[in-house]
């Protein structure tokens, strides 16, 4: 290969035949001669574009994180000339049009976010693109777990501590070297690190990285009977030693929760209880030590900390998304549990199960919307760049138009969540269940409805490569095969937007009837 150097366009185009294959994209000269087997497309491809400035015919099919990719390739630019494409570095902030939340919109502002917010930000974004997106696209593809490496890289730096909101937990814990503090951590931050993380575009891997643990572990905070049992607990699944899995679901009970058929029943002495019964779809069944698992007792529905152990099999479901996920089926056959391990009381388990559910729904409601934003910014991308009908398809009105709807969605569903996220953080966890549980059903049957808005056009817009799970759509094609999940996940729509009027008839004035 040629040294790194300056030519001349003429020199350039003198090499254009398969023994000396050269082109230009964007003033940047590449030597294809030795790529030209390798490329996915064949070698007539580039033979097509060899010695000439090929920048439009690049751009109309590829990204331009491809041409970082092959950086090797590089042998010099076009002598005083400055390329026009802005590369993008880790943790940098999007340039496209609402790419970016308002908050973070140059020229634009937000009552919500002080200076800790936008350092957790960068902070986080830095770490995910560093550490947490590589590993993604590997174990999406393969369908591993995640790595015992990742998740102490994520421990050492505070992240996994941060994973279910505020608290005690969080005391003198320097998140991301000190850029928050434990104890200033609120739930914008919080909304921060799971929209972070849902950034990096590989769901099943998303809800692998330790999902299980962050709809779980708060019963356990919560409603542990023995403090120094519980602080063991919650250190073992931050550190990755343990994992954890919320089984509520079976077979005959999903949303609802009240025909679960999984029994705990005591022992004559009354110092065990014998649970016996199946789980279903459980997020990171597959690879937990630890199950808090809903069950019937013997006069209602009781939560119960189950270890892996002798009587506790799981096998792996296959859903639509990674198996990187876990998602599995749990089969407890005789499994004897000791009662200190009761989660809150006997037969008033809806109260541990409940509580849980507002920051599950509001965590999965914040991926979902990230998520959506960052498909927007993809077809926003891809209209910019592709050519049809010798016009770019933004010029296009139709296209405009479906961009239109995405956005108003992105930017409302934000809108609403940061609304939700700042009543979160005036009130207390017992308020909170008193008065946000039906606004939050509400909001996520809103968000996923505006999810399936988003993915319905963004596979229009992007044509037969949104249904592609490699290449350009890649994206695309996750987004649609997978958004279904926050529709169902935590509580159906229908289920949702039910509750979310029955609680607010509750709550009405006798006077207004």
């Amino acid at each position: 290969m040629a040294q790194i150097g300056s030519f001349t366009r003429e020199q350039v185009a003198r090499k254009d035949s398969r023994q000396s294959l050269w082109c230009i994209i964007d003033t940047s000269v590449y030597d294809l001669t030795d790529f030209a087997d390798a490329h996915p497309g064949g070698e007539a491809v580039l033979l097509q574009i060899a010695g000439t400035d090929c920048t439009s015919d690049f751009y109309n099919l590829h990204r331009h994180e491809v041409i970082q990719k092959y950086s090797h390739l590089k042998v010099g630019s076009i002598t005083n000339e400055k390329p026009s494409v802005l590369a993008h570095n880790p943790g940098d902030l999007s340039l496209m049009p609402y790419g970016e939340p308002t908050w973070l919109t140059p020229h634009l502002s937000s009552p919500y976010y002080k200076a800790s917010h936008h350092a957790l930000r960068k902070a986080m974004r830095k770490f995910v693109d560093a550490y947490i997106t590589p590993e993604a696209a590997e174990k999406e593809k393969s369908g591993e777990f995640i790595s015992d490496d990742l998740l102490k890289l994520m421990y050492d730096a505070g992240i996994t501590q941060t994973r279910f909101g505020p608290g005690k937990h969080l005391h003198g814990v320097d998140i991301l070297g000190g850029v928050v503090k434990g104890e200033e951590f609120d739930y914008f931050h919080d909304l921060i690190v799971v929209q972070e993380m849902a950034r990096i575009g590989y769901r099943g891997f998303q809800d692998g990285n330790l999902g299980g643990m962050i709809i779980g572990l708060t019963a356990v905070v919560n409603w542990a009977p023995d403090e120094v049992w519980k602080n063991q607990i919650v250190k073992d699944c931050f550190s990755g030693k343990k994992k954890l899995a919320l089984a509520i679901s079976e077979a005959f009970a999903g949303s609802d929760v009240a025909g679960i058929r999984t029994t705990a029943k005591k022992t004559a002495d009354g110092r065990h209880y014998i649970v016996n019964g199946t789980k279903k779809w459980i997020t990171n069944g597959h690879f937990s030590d630890y199950f808090v698992t809903a069950v019937k007792t013997d006069k209602g529905i009781s939560v119960l900390f189950i270890e892996r152990g002798p009587g506790v099999e799981t096998t792996p479901i296959k859903t639509s998304y990674s198996a990187a996920a876990g998602t599995a089926n749990i089969f407890f056959d005789n499994v004897k549990v000791p009662v200190t391990n009761l989660l809150g009381q006997e037969n008033k388990g809806f109260s541990v199960i409940m509580g849980n559910f507002n920051h599950e729904r509001w965590t999965i409601i914040a991926g979902s919307i990230r998520m959506s934003r960052l498909v927007t910014e993809e077809c926003l991308k891809w209209s910019n760049q592709r050519k049809v009908f010798g016009k770019r398809l933004i010029d296009q009105p139709v296209i405009r138009q479906k961009l239109a709807k995405m956005i108003a969605h992105c930017e409302s569903t934000q809108a609403y969540i940061e609304n939700i996220t700042y009543q979160m953080n005036n009130l207390s966890y017992s308020e909170q269940n008193k008065h946000l549980a039906g606004p939050i059903a509400l909001m996520k049957m809103f968000a996923s409805r505006s999810a399936h808005e988003i993915a319905d056009e963004a596979v229009q817009i992007f044509g037969g490569r949104g249904i592609t799970q490699t290449g350009m759509g890649r994206l695309i094609e996750m987004f649609n095969r997978t958004y279904k999940f926050d529709s169902i996940l935590g509580g159906t729509e229908e289920i949702l937007g039910d509750l979310g009027v029955r609680q607010a008839m509750k709550f009405m004035p006798k006077s207004m009837l």
